[in-house]
């Protein structure tokens, strides 16, 4: 999907269920996955805005019951990928615990309970490190300063404003309906595997557990870049640029800003993130007035470990959709 000004181009290949041959539709339901954290970006920097939160707060001051070694970190720290935080998706404990407990449910504080005991990467502010544990903590931040559920601040304070009415935040794997399958491509000629609800979202959380549509995230991100969210000082700190890839790694030369990141591709700079989870991958951009604006989504999880080849032809769709919407 390609948006400039107010008109709208969707490109479609492929079906959104290999049952029954159902196209992919721009207002079915997807996983955004680690978008998600862009998401959390919106809700936080908002509540900064309003003078709720401040970049400097600290989960010494907000959320003094986690390890007294991550307390200097701060809000700023997390959404910059800067805080050291262990990631606990990596951690022996959460991969035993995930693959015994599907499709249960847990409480976003045992996340980061998995990885307690693991010390901090480097001394927070120091240098750039992808890790989930980052949006966990963000999520409770603002759980923290506002009383109520995180799922609830991030309708109040993103979806509505921006009118992303398909956009919600599941705790369990159900997929409310309608939604675009996702799947496991099976190289062997078996029949895809639907892993569209196989896993509980509240393993991902603030982290990677929204679940949106195309339209609605085009609708975000434009909305987010725009300033329909926050004013122009807040807008001004997030593009503090450290060096550091998006998960995956988005088109061109990837800096990570305060949730978001900045892809300068040979067509020209945008702004947005990515995303994969099983079944899923995403990447969503615009311009910085958010006048232009990208997404693509995937039913399938695609990364540069996973399968180099076809992720690197995949980037390269990327970049030519951002070529196209950069272009008069």
């Amino acid at each position: 999907m390609i948006q400039k000004g107010s008109r709208v181009q969707i490109r479609r290949a492929g079906v959104g269920n290999v049952r029954t041959g159902a196209p992919i539709r721009p207002n079915d339901r997807i996983r955004l996955a680690s978008v998600s954290k862009a998401l959390s970006g919106g809700a936080s920097l908002r509540l900064v805005s309003k003078g709720r939160l401040k970049l400097k707060d600290t989960i010494g001051k907000l959320l003094p019951y986690l390890p007294k070694d991550w307390h200097r970190v701060t809000l700023a720290e997390a959404l910059h990928h800067t805080s050291g935080l262990p990631d606990f998706t990596g951690t022996e404990g959460f991969l035993k615990y995930f693959g015994s407990h599907l499709r249960g449910r847990i409480a976003p504080r045992k996340l980061l309970a998995f990885a307690r005991k693991e010390k901090l990467n480097f001394k927070p502010g120091t240098r750039y490190r992808y890790s989930n544990s980052d949006n966990i903590a963000v999520g409770l931040m603002v759980q923290a300063v506002t009383g109520h559920n995180y799922g609830a601040e991030l309708r109040r304070l993103v979806s509505r404003p921006l009118r992303m009415r398909r956009t919600l935040l599941p705790r369990g794997a159900r997929l409310r309906r309608p939604f675009t399958h996702g799947y496991d491509v099976a190289k062997d000629g078996k029949r895809p595997e639907d892993l569209s609800q196989v896993a509980s979202m509240s393993f991902v959380w603030a982290s990677g557990g929204v679940a949106s549509t195309p339209l609605d995230l085009n609708r975000f991100i434009r909305g987010y870049l725009g300033g329909r969210l926050f004013g122009d000082k807040v807008r001004a700190r997030q593009h503090d640029w450290v060096l550091g890839g998006s998960g995956p790694p988005g088109p061109g030369i990837n800096s990570a800003g305060l949730a978001l990141f900045r892809y300068q591709t040979r067509c020209g700079t945008v702004y947005g993130h990515t995303g994969n989870f099983p079944g899923y991958t995403n990447f969503t951009a615009a311009t910085p007035s958010g006048r232009r604006s990208v997404v693509v989504t995937v039913n399938t999880q695609y990364n540069e470990g996973q399968d180099p080849d076809v992720y690197r032809d995949l980037r390269r769709t990327w970049s030519y959709a951002v070529c196209a919407m950069l272009s008069n």
